[in-house]
């Protein structure tokens, strides 16, 4: 069934310093929406509180999977991978001692993904091969373009209904940023995920964005309806574009 999240006049801050201001945006059932925005500017914060990594001070975070609506401010990381909600963090942040096929099996860990564990492996073996040659390898010693492929497989194996992804292209050459992008498209219409990524390569996330939001020092500055709105505006073109 359809799952979505919907976020509502997010405030948040570390300590003092506020990150965040009023922030509201939705990703429907079945899309790749695209959060654009320089470093610092609040992209990885926002993907915490859904999370629950961080805790808004205000604001609501509902995510309906499968026809429930939950809120998701308040709940624990772990309730909210429980309920389907799986993160590819910025930096990938694997268990670098461990294997490939560990590391994926330690992404299993939710109790609906367990039973899921061998077609699912198999599929991550099938989209990218490079994991199946190394599956005994250490994820440390692997590259960064294998690691972010392994990043992203791990969170697959959690049989995710939504998937968040933070900064895919950070540390990658350009050739491997496009096969990453290319990746995350067909792992999201195989599985039919819900897909929130935030990314400051905006040429490559409009490439298989259906709409996305520009964030600017903790707020939504602009919603694009479509990848052609993205690229026709002003802002996109200042901040990216240099035009």
């Amino acid at each position: 069934m359809a799952s979505s999240i919907t976020i509502e006049n997010i405030d948040a801050a570390y300590g003092s310093v506020r990150v965040l201001e009023d922030v509201s945006l939705n990703a429907r059932a079945g899309e790749t929406v695209a959060l654009l925005g320089t470093n610092g500017n609040g992209k990885s914060t926002l993907i915490k509180c859904i999370m629950g990594i961080v805790r808004p001070s205000a604001g609501r975070i509902v995510a309906e999977i499968d026809g429930v609506k939950h809120n998701l401010v308040g709940r624990s990381t772990q309730e909210i991978v429980d309920l389907g909600i799986a993160l590819v963090p910025e930096g990938r942040r694997l268990f670098p001692k461990l294997t490939v096929e560990e590391n994926l099996l330690l992404g299993a860990f939710r109790p609906t993904a367990r039973a899921q564990i061998k077609p699912n492996m198999e599929f991550c073996f099938t989209a990218f091969p490079r994991l199946a040659e190394r599956r005994t390898q250490l994820a440390g010693s692997m590259s960064g373009g294998e690691q972010q492929m392994l990043a992203l497989a791990r969170a697959l194996m959690s049989a995710p209904k939504i998937l968040l992804v933070d900064e895919p292209s950070v540390g990658l050459a350009p050739l491997l940023v496009a096969r990453t992008i290319d990746a995350i498209k067909e792992l999201k219409d195989h599985y039919q995920l819900t897909v929130l990524m935030a990314e400051q390569n905006f040429t490559q996330a409009i490439r298989i964005a259906d709409r996305g939001y520009v964030i600017v020092h903790g707020k939504i500055a602009f919603e694009g309806g479509s990848a052609d709105e993205l690229n026709n505006n002003d802002l996109i073109r200042q901040f990216y574009l240099g035009m």
